[in-house]
C-alpha cells in the first residue's frame, strides 16, 4: 500500500497546484463568461514578481532572506491583479458577449506579455512611465473642460499621438546607455529558492513529503477560504454574485456593474498571480511558464462545472491525481499483483510516462463530456444564458 499511498499524496499536490491555478479562471470563465487566454501569462507575472521580490531580499540575507515568500504571495496578487484590472478596463469590457472576440484578445495580449517578459528593460519601463504620465494625465486635464464632449476624438487621438512620440524620443536618448538597455530577464529561465524552511521533506515511511508541497496545498486552503468568504460574506462578494444572476436587475438597483466587473476580473487575475508564486516553487521561471498550465487549468474549470467552486476542487484533485497514478506506473505496478488483469496492466505500462498519461486522462475527460457536458455540476450565471 506504500506506493498507492505516495502516490496518492503526490496526485493530491499536484491536483493542488492545478486547483490554485484553476481558482481565478473560475472566477473570470465560470462567473464572467469570459475566455482569458491570457491566464497563464497573469501565472507567468506573479511568477517572475516572486523572483524579483526573492532578489530584492537576498542581499539582507539571514532570516530576512526565509521570510521572502511571506511578501511575495501578496505582491503577487497585487501584481497580477493590477494588470487584470488594466486587461478588463482596457480591452475585455468593449467585448463582454463577444466570446470570439475576447478570445482572440485575450490570445494577442498573452503574446504580448511573453514578448514584454523577453524584451523589458529600464529604458522600456522609463518610456511606459512617461508614456502613462502623459496620455492619461493629458486626459485627468482635459475632461475637466467644458467642452470635453465636443472635442474628446480629435483630442484623444492628438494625446495618444503626441505620448507615443514624446516617449519613443525619450527611450531612444536613454537607449545609449548599455545599462539601462539591459534586459531584466531576457529570454532564459530563471530560479527562485525556496526558504530554508521549505527545503527537505516531512519523512513517511521510505519516502518524504516535501515542505513545498505542503507550503503549496496550504496555501491552496487558505486561498479557497478566502475566495469563498469574499464571494458569500462579503458586500462586493454579494454584488458579484448579484450581477452574475441577473446584470440588468442589478444595474437598476443602482449596483455599479462596471466596477463589479472589474473588481472581478482583477480578483481572478489576482489569484493567477498567487498560482504563479506556487509554481514557481517548483521549477524555474521562463516566459512560457504559464504556458504549460493553461490547457490543464481549462480542463478543471470544464470538467468541475462552469462558475461552480466545489467542482473546480472535486475536478482539480481527481486529474492531478489520475495523472499521477497513470503516469508513473502506480496503476500498472498494482494490477500487475493480479494475473487476471494482464491486460489492464499492460494497457497501464503503455500509458506510464508523463506525456502518454496526458494523453490518456484528455480521453477520459472526452468521454466524461460526452456523459455529463456541462461537468460536474451545471454552469450558473452569465455562461448558463448564452
Amino acid at each position: 500500500m506504500l506506493p498507492l499511498l505516495e502516490g496518492l499524496f503526490n496526485g493530491i499536490s499536484i491536483g493542488s497546484v492545478l486547483l490554485i491555478s484553476a481558482l481565478g479562471l473560475a472566477i473570470v470563465f465560470g462567473l464572467m463568461g469570459v475566455i482569458n487566454l491570457a491566464h497563464g501569462e497573469l501565472m507567468m507575472l506573479g511568477a517572475y514578481t516572486t523572483y524579483v521580490v526573492q532578489n530584492v531580499f537576498k542581499p539582507l540575507g539571514g532570516p530576512w532572506f526565509d521570510l521572502y515568500i511571506l511578501f511575495a504571495v501578496p505582491m503577487a496578487f497585487l501584481v497580477a491583479g493590477l494588470v487584470g484590472l488594466l486587461l478588463e478596463r482596457g480591452v475585455i469590457r468593449f467585448l463582454y458577449g463577444r466570446p470570439l472576440e475576447t478570445l482572440l484578445a485575450t490570445w494577442g495580449v498573452s503574446l504580448i506579455l511573453q514578448q514584454f517578459v523577453r524584451s523589458v528593460n529600464t529604458v522600456l519601463a522609463i518610456s511606459l512611465i512617461v508614456f502613462s504620465l502623459l496620455f492619461f494625465g493629458g486626459l485627468w486635464v482635459l475632461r475637466r473642460r467644458a467642452e470635453w464632449d465636443r472635442i474628446k476624438n480629435w483630442a484623444i487621438t492628438a494625446l495618444l499621438l503626441l505620448s507615443v512620440a514624446i516617449s519613443t524620443v525619450f527611450g531612444k536618448l536613454l537607449s545609449s546607455n548599455s545599462a539601462l538597455a539591459r534586459p531584466w530577464f531576457s529570454a532564459r529561465n530563471v530560479d527562485v529558492t525556496a526558504p530554508a524552511w521549505l527545503r527537505g521533506g516531512f519523512p513517511i515511511g521510505s519516502f518524504q513529503i516535501p515542505y513545498t508541497r505542503l507550503f503549496i496545498i496550504f496555501l491552496t486552503v487558505l486561498c479557497l477560504l478566502a475566495t469563498y468568504w469574499f464571494l458569500n460574506r462579503s458586500h462586493w462578494g454579494l454584488r458579484i454574485r448579484s450581477v452574475t444572476q441577473n446584470r440588468q436587475m442589478s444595474s437598476c438597483l443602482g449596483i455599479p456593474t462596471a466596477t463589479v466587473d472589474a473588481l472581478t476580473f482583477a480578483l481572478g487575475s489576482g489569484l493567477a498571480g498567487i498560482a504563479g508564486c506556487a509554481i514557481s516553487l517548483l521549477g524555474s521561471v521562463g516566459p512560457n511558464t504559464g504556458q504549460n498550465y493553461i490547457i490543464d487549468t481549462f480542463m478543471v474549470v470544464v470538467v468541475g462545472g462552469v462558475g461552480n467552486l466545489l467542482g473546480t476542487i472535486i475536478a482539480a484533485l481527481a486529474i492531478g491525481t489520475i495523472n499521477y497514478l497513470i503516469g508513473s506506473g502506480t496503476f500498472a505496478l498494482l494490477s500487475s499483483s493480479v494475473p487476471s488483469l494482464q491486460p489492464i496492466t499492460d494497457l497501464f505500462n503503455f500509458f506510464a510516462t508523463t506525456s502518454m498519461a496526458k494523453v490518456l486522462v484528455f480521453a477520459l475527460i472526452i468521454a466524461f463530456l460526452q456523459v455529463k457536458p456541462a461537468g460536474i455540476f451545471a454552469p450558473k450565471g452569465r455562461t448558463a444564458e448564452i
